[in-house]
């Protein structure tokens, strides 16, 4: 069984631009396990909406980056929304 070249760059990408979103922001909340799946959900859906779409502007092979990277970014930040939208944790004394 080969595994193509889009699963694994999306992991790349996405955890690439998760760890630019937790450098950019200084903390991720205790949400990072569930920043890098968005981030890279959200690589692999681009590149294949790049492919159907035909963006083809920054490319590694088969794999539309530009694309790729702007879901990704969507996907961080949907999840950044929900959280802030969501009930904040309380305290323990």
């Amino acid at each position: 069984m080969v595994i193509g070249p889009a699963p694994l760059l999306a992991i790349l990408v996405g955890v690439f631009h998760t760890s630019l979103y937790v450098v950019a922001r200084g903390t991720a909340g205790g949400q990072l396990p569930l920043l890098v799946i968005a981030a890279c959900l959200g690589a692999w859906a681009g590149d294949a909406l790049g492919a159907r779409l035909g963006i083809d502007f920054l490319r590694i092979g088969d794999f539309r980056l530009l694309s790729a990277s702007v879901l990704a970014w969507a996907g961080i930040g949907f999840l950044a929304i929900v959280a802030t939208l969501g009930p904040e944790r309380r305290k323990l004394r």
